[in-house]
């Protein structure tokens, strides 16, 4: 099937789950990676459960923490 991964149309198995897929795709620094499915945030407790369909659109996203001078 086929999705939108970081805006790339990519081809994945059928029943990948969130946790599979950051596998599938060497996410850097998984344990702080926040995942949406087409603008809807996915809880990290349910990575393992939560499956992409296709024509989802995943976005993997980084918070960065910072300040001003």
């Amino acid at each position: 099937m086929v999705v939108t991964i970081a805006g790339e149309k990519k081809k994945i198995k059928e029943g990948t789950t969130v946790a599979q897929l950051i596998i599938d795709e060497n996410v850097e620094n998984a344990d702080y990676v926040t995942v949406t499915i087409n603008d809807e945030f996915v809880d990290s407790e349910n990575f393992d459960s939560t499956v992409i369909n296709e024509n989802d659109v995943v976005e993997f996203l980084y918070f960065m923490g910072g300040g001003s001078l």
